[in-house]
């Protein structure tokens, strides 16, 4: 895993600055910004396939959009199981009056309300280690089915765990990094988040791309010669 080439990689690419600024602002506007998504799962495959520049061109900006809305279809599918919880929390909410301020006196309804909080907690960090596997799969097979092939998705980060946890702590500290264009009036934020956007498909292509590749076996050493 070169996981510094994640980083670096865009401004590799000769035309990194409008394609950058293309995305940068296509991020800002409300549903157009699903193309992003389109376009940061073409990265995944490109680097899958070992594309020396894999940062797209933005000539395809239908695909990536429909990708990017198929794809936000399957995020909600698997946001299901937090939105019932979700509803739950508020039925109980009501229910009992009950806010987040701890006053309550405690009651079977507060406990549901805590223990249904959890679950949530729980299940969106299942999400969140789970749903970037479940991307790079559709990427790859572009068959929304990929998705939900829960078995292959637990198998491949099972397979990959370590560097699959350093990649997500990287891309965590790529939108860290981003954060500080807003030292350039928000105007800057705008570019580096995109750019933050870019290090995740980067380093989940490389994954891909490394499980696809057989290891050749060793050969066995040559028998000695028996010493006359």
């Amino acid at each position: 895993m070169d996981y510094g080439k994640a980083f670096t990689y865009p401004f590799e690419d000769k035309e990194w600055v409008p394609k950058i600024l293309i995305g940068g602002l296509l991020n800002l506007v409300p549903i157009v910004n699903l193309a992003v998504i389109g376009y940061a799962l073409r990265i995944v495959k490109n680097v899958a396939d070992g594309m020396e520049r894999p940062l797209p061109n933005w000539d395809d900006f239908g695909d990536y959009f429909v990708k990017g809305l198929i794809t936000f279809v399957a995020a909600l599918v698997y946001a299901l199981p937090v939105m019932i919880l979700g509803g739950l929390m508020g039925v109980f909410s009501a229910l009992t009056g009950y806010d987040t301020s701890g006053s309550q006196q405690f009651s079977p309804f507060v406990v549901c309300i805590w223990g249904l909080s959890c679950l949530s907690g729980l299940y969106s960090l299942f999400l969140g280690l789970i749903l970037p596997v479940a991307f790079g799969k559709y990427a790859i097979s572009n068959e929304f089915g990929a998705f939900f092939r829960l078995g292959e998705i637990f198998r491949f980060i099972a397979s990959n765990l370590g560097e699959y946890i350093i990649a997500w702590l990287l891309t965590l500290v790529a939108f860290f990094i981003a954060g500080f264009g807003t030292i350039l009036c928000f105007v800057g934020v705008v570019f580096t988040e995109f750019w933050a956007i870019l290090v995740g498909p980067h380093l989940l292509g490389q994954l891909f791309r490394r499980s696809a590749t057989p290891v050749m076996p060793v050969a066995p050493a040559p028998p000695a010669e028996p010493v006359v």
